[in-house]
């Protein structure tokens, strides 16, 4: 008798986690760059599921890299870590902040239909920053965007992105994080996170 396997659907025409063979078969069936992989418990598909696509599919898998201890002792965990996702450019964005040791989502704006991953970026850290100096918190905050961190230095969103009706709301929010940023001042550190040698960011959407 062939053992039980779960399949993980990242992409698909229905996402998630199937534990029958034809059911993951109808969540891809003709979904160009469909992306899915079975697993032999639940407990391993729930944690790939949470991981992403990136952390099990092909060569990305093989050359994530390892975190030493030294590295490791570099991070400051007490932190909140941003980024952002598009799919296309521009295309469907989305942004999110979370607790870098945890991982634990702490606040996730969008999709936006007509975004840039760069404006997302750059939306996130204004956000964070907004959220703690409400709460009064000096909390650090990551973020692997160079683009963005200059953005919010400057106080300015640098963005060549094209306004249309559909992406109307992300101009409105460019707009109004442009204004917090020249109205506000804050004392958290904002830190690049050093991809390379420490992996994706905590707040990765495992897309890539």
């Amino acid at each position: 008798m062939a053992k039980k396997k779960y399949y993980v659907v990242w992409e698909g025409a229905q996402t998630g986690i199937f534990d029958s063979w034809n059911e993951c078969k109808l969540a891809i069936a003709g979904y160009p760059g469909a992306k899915y992989k079975s697993f032999k418990t639940k407990e391993a598909a729930e944690e790939a599921l949470y991981e992403g696509a990136r952390e099990h599919i092909g060569k990305d898998k093989k050359e994530k890299p390892s975190i030493s201890e030294e590295e490791r002792k570099k991070i400051v965990w007490d932190s909140i870590s941003v980024d952002a996702a598009c799919s296309g450019n521009p295309g469907k964005m989305e942004y999110r902040g979370v607790d870098t040791k945890t991982k634990a989502e702490i606040f996730r704006q969008g999709p936006f239909v007509g975004g840039t991953n760069n404006v997302g970026e750059f939306l996130a850290l204004v956000h964070v920053l907004a959220l703690l100096k409400k709460a009064g918190k000096n909390t650090p905050v990551y973020s692997d965007s160079r683009t963005a961190m200059a953005w919010v230095r400057k106080k300015r969103a640098n963005t060549t992105m094209k306004q249309n009706p559909q992406n109307k709301i992300l101009f409105m929010l460019i707009q109004r994080a442009e204004t917090w940023l020249k109205n506000n001042t804050y004392s958290n550190i904002i830190m690049k996170w050093d991809t390379p040698n420490w992996g994706e960011i905590p707040a990765d959407f495992g897309r890539k």
